[in-house]
């Protein structure tokens, strides 16, 4: 078996391994596998060399390469194993880029720290922006933020015969939202990228663009793009609003709550209507007043205002011992249901929008990211989360959501959430067959509203956008497998993003003292020789104007667009000064 040198090394090869490595290989990058269940011949390698064995075995890395190696993948689905073995790497070889995939959220920016040049990520944390991004706008290929906070997004605009793109020039579409465009994939066949992209040439039907802006610029493009009519928010009433939240906090009280309540008010009309009419001087107030103080505070049982033998005394000795035992169920009973915060569900119908909104299903550590990240975007968001002892809850209602106990598979529980005036649905939960049957079932109820669903199977995901036309089928292996990637060439890599199975970086680039590849250069000239896309450019504290025939001078930064396999190239071109 040959030698590698500057090769990656990918351990694990599950869903997210499987596709890291399709994204490395696609870039032509040199990569060595560890697994203990791969064999020779298996068709996800990819002409990978591999070694199979226990990844906590150092010899197994020494087979691999590790002390010539560019960079480690440790994806395993196993935090132990991946922290132990990122620890035995870095014994190993102290200088190697490590990137770990971490489920427990605490120990990520915690392992980070502790152990240098050691990346941990998350992959729910890296698949929710995108899935509330694509549950927002409907088509979202990655996000990444920029040194001023200004959030990019990454999106694909398709043109169509009735798009308003339809024979503007790359240029007059670009101009009005202040987009900036990646890559051209024209209905000829013809792909462009970067400078490449003939700024003149207009746009036909079947055309492609790839652009990359700001988010609500981005957002406002595909609003105007959109065939979908999506309902905007709309809050009912209050008179409405009040009425509903009456109807359904009747409806969740318990039983024994709704009898003892009913006996107890029928107990002191009863008693009302007796006194008004059998004691002579009393009105309905005074009444109502001897009632309440006979069952309730133990008042005075007014014998002596009452002739010896007169029936009153027997009644009001009986309603005497009646109100203490219906005083003190009632009160348990109640305390009992209050406790268990039955009432909490029901006023939370208050707080549904009629329409406009977005509904998450499923809190677990996906779904509760997404709601986050929907919320930090300033939408309305509902859950519907099965488990009422899930511990994400009252963290999500403090931040502004609105939380059903309920299955979103029973139609019902989808109708109070109003889902067939919602903005899209989002399918969350950690069982892919469960999210299945909510997309179908959104779509029987209301065909016009957007389905994001989460699975774990790239495969699957890929069939039911291709057969069964579920278009926003997602897979979280595929939406954080370009992250990882990124990951493993530095911080300098802020996102990288697939187009059409080819892998786009969004980088960081420095000028360095006497750098042969920017040194002298304009920005044309490194915009053709490297393929890239700028996007912004700082010199000191200040933004430059992208000006094409602008000099690079030392120490100017630039935040730009390229190819994976472009990058690769740069990288093994560029000395980079030590420190």
């Amino acid at each position: 078996m040959r030698q590698l040198d500057q090769h990656f090394i990918v351990c694990g090869l599950g869903r997210v391994g499987e596709r890291v490595l399709e994204h490395l290989c696609s870039a032509g990058a040199p990569v060595a596998v560890i697994d203990n269940r791969a064999a020779p011949g298996d068709a996800r390698m990819q002409g990978a060399a591999l070694h199979a064995g226990d990844c906590r075995r150092p010899e197994i890395w020494e087979q691999a390469g590790l002390a010539r190696a560019q960079g480690v993948l440790i994806l395993t689905s196993d935090d132990l194993i991946n922290i132990s073995t990122a620890l035995m790497v870095r014994r190993l070889n102290p200088t190697v880029r490590i990137v770990v995939r971490m489920f427990n959220e605490g120990l990520i920016a915690r392992l980070g720290r502790a152990v240098n040049n050691v990346v941990a990520l998350s992959t729910s944390a890296l698949a929710a922006p995108l899935l509330a991004l694509i549950a927002r706008t409907g088509k979202a290929l990655g996000a990444f933020q920029l040194d001023d906070g200004t959030t990019q997004q990454v999106s694909e605009l398709a043109v169509s015969t009735s798009s308003p793109l339809l024979g503007k020039t790359v240029a007059e579409a670009l101009q009005a939202d202040q987009l900036q465009a990646a890559a051209l994939f024209a209905a000829s066949g013809k792909e462009f990228f970067g400078s490449e992209i003939p700024r003149a040439a207009r746009l036909a039907a079947g055309d492609r663009l790839i652009v990359c802006g700001e988010a609500r610029n981005v957002s406002h493009m595909l609003g105007q793009m959109s065939t979908e009519s999506l309902p905007e928010l709309l809050w009912a009433g209050f008179s409405r609003r009040m009425g509903r939240t009456a109807w359904q906090t009747l409806k969740e009280i318990d039983l024994p709550v709704k009898i003892c309540t009913s006996v107890l008010i029928g107990v002191i009309g009863l008693s009302v209507l007796v006194f008004h009419l059998g004691m002579a001087k009393d009105t309905p107030v005074d009444a109502f007043y001897r009632t309440i103080s006979l069952m309730a505070t133990g008042a005075d049982m007014g014998g002596r205002d009452l002739p010896a033998g007169a029936w009153q005394k027997a009644f009001i000795s009986a309603l005497r011992l009646l109100g203490m035992a219906l005083v003190a169920a009632f009160t348990a009973i109640l305390t009992n249901y209050l406790v268990r915060a039955h009432l909490g569900g029901a006023l939370e119908v208050r707080r549904i929008p009629e329409r406009g909104h977005i509904i998450v299903c499923g809190l677990g550590n996906v779904g509760f990211r997404v709601v986050q990240e929907l919320l930090r975007q300033d939408q309305r968001v509902v859950v519907i989360e099965r488990s009422r002892d899930n511990s994400f809850i009252p963290t999500a209602r403090r931040q502004g959501a609105a939380v059903i106990i309920g299955d979103a598979v029973i139609k019902e529980v989808l109708m109070q959430s109003h889902a067939l005036s919602a903005r899209a649905v989002i399918a969350a939960t950690s069982n892919e067959l469960i999210n299945l049957e909510i997309a179908l079932l959104v779509r029987e109820l209301a065909p016009g509203t957007r389905v994001v669903v989460r699975l774990t199977d790239v495969q699957l995901a890929r069939t039911l956008r291709e057969a069964a036309d579920v278009r926003l089928a997602l897979s979280i292996p595929e939406l954080a497998g370009p992250a990882f990637v990124a990951a493993l060439f530095g911080e300098r890599v802020r996102s990288v993003f697939s187009v059409d199975e080819r892998l786009f970086a969004v980088v960081d680039l420095v000028v360095y003292p006497d750098d042969p590849l920017f040194a002298g250069k304009s920005l044309a000239q490194l915009q053709v020789e490297f393929r890239l896309q700028l996007l912004t450019m700082h010199r000191g504290e200040k933004t430059l104007p992208l000006e094409p025939n602008a000099t690079v001078q030392l120490g100017d930064r630039m935040t730009v667009v390229m190819s994976l396999v472009a990058l690769q190239g740069l990288l093994e071109q560029e000395k980079v000064p030590a420190g």
